[in-house]
């Protein structure tokens, strides 16, 4: 019998969820087994999982789950160095090089277990099966207006928050907008075509902000990228990956530009593919917005998880997608998990 072990998310600010209770009823139907970490954080509460049938569990007791467990959960483990002996499905962020996915992957090796990371569970075509993207894309255009509103009184944006539902979030900024005039920026979202993309390109139709789409045509040159800096905002929605172009050199805070906020939604600042030059660590809820030259202003706002800000939604339209892929656990020779496996074989191979 599969054994999916939902655990609590031990980060802050991460309220999100990659199983619904509806969904776990689909997979207990279904045969599996489903245990919940009891969580005071969860968008969704403890009440609901319980009503649907699962085990509850103590929270943050994964580490002595049955060791046939399938530890699920989004974001980091806490980083204590203990070794890791289970299956982890989780978003690992360790097969680029980054320095704390190294650490993670040693900790793998040295416990015997598995790392299938969320973000490699594709299709025969090398497509994700299951994102948070689009709900990225709209909560990070919507912090990134927080950065340009904040300029437009001289400052620097704030602490940001969770909102109970997109129509909340809409409401705030359009309140922000307005204490700033009429006028509205422009913008450039390179990676228009994908799901993060979209997210973007919805959150500034709403808020009236004109936008001029790129993708994969648009940049096939290699850049420069003129047309960068002469938008007020620019999006970047493409993940960090060999042969991705620079789309802004480290000298772009003192060219001749109207940039002034970047949103690197795709926020992978400490991989040597990333294309945003200008900045090398992500921002938080509490300070958003980095400031990386300061006549004119240029900010970058790089959060690595935006969809916690409309847990809700996100968590919903996440799990829906997900749910089929978890419920092929219970075939063993499913080729998603097959090619999961063999991607963390091959870079734990490596070490």
């Amino acid at each position: 019998m599969v054994h999916i072990w939902l655990r609590a998310e031990q980060r802050d600010n991460e309220t999100r969820v990659g199983l619904t209770p509806k969904g776990a009823v689909e997979l207990m139907a279904a045969g599996m087994r489903v245990s919940v970490e009891v969580s005071p954080t969860r968008v969704i509460p403890d009440a609901e999982y319980q009503q649907a049938g699962c085990t509850m569990v103590p929270s943050h007791s994964w580490p002595d789950a049955p060791k046939d467990a399938i530890i699920f959960g989004l974001k980091e483990l806490p980083e204590d160095g203990t070794p890791l002996p289970h299956r982890h499905i989780m978003f690992g962020h360790a097969f680029k090089g980054q320095p704390a996915g190294l650490r993670l992957l040693q900790r793998f090796k040295a416990g015997g277990g598995t790392l299938l990371d969320l973000e490699y569970l594709t299709d025969d075509n090398g497509r994700r099966l299951a994102a948070f993207g689009y709900w990225a894309g709209y909560a990070g255009a919507a912090v990134a207006l927080k950065c340009w509103a904040a300029q437009q009184h001289g400052g620097i944006a704030g602490p940001i928050g969770a909102y109970e539902s997109s129509t909340h979030l809409l409401a705030d900024l359009q309140s922000d907008l307005v204490a700033t005039g009429s006028h509205r920026p422009d913008a450039l979202i390179i990676g228009a075509l994908g799901r993060v993309g979209s997210g973007v390109a919805d959150l500034c139709t709403a808020m009236g902000v004109a936008t001029t789409k790129w993708d994969m045509a648009e940049t096939s040159s290699g850049g420069p990228f003129p047309e960068v800096l002469a938008h007020a905002l620019f999006f970047n929605c493409v993940l960090a990956r060999p042969g991705t172009p620079v789309f802004v050199p480290g000298d772009t805070g003192t060219q001749h530009r109207r940039l002034s906020v970047i949103a690197d939604i795709a926020c992978d600042p400490d991989s040597d593919f990333s294309p945003i030059k200008v900045y090398d660590q992500t921002t938080t809820w509490e300070t958003p917005a980095l400031r990386v030259h300061d006549t004119p202003a240029l900010d970058v706002t790089a959060i690595d998880n935006l969809p916690s800000m409309l847990p809700l939604e996100s968590s919903q339209d996440y799990a829906e997608q997900l749910l089929p892929v978890l419920a092929s656990l219970s075939k063993p020779d499913a080729s998603v998990w097959s090619r999961a496996t063999a991607i963390y074989t091959q870079h734990i191979a490596r070490l």
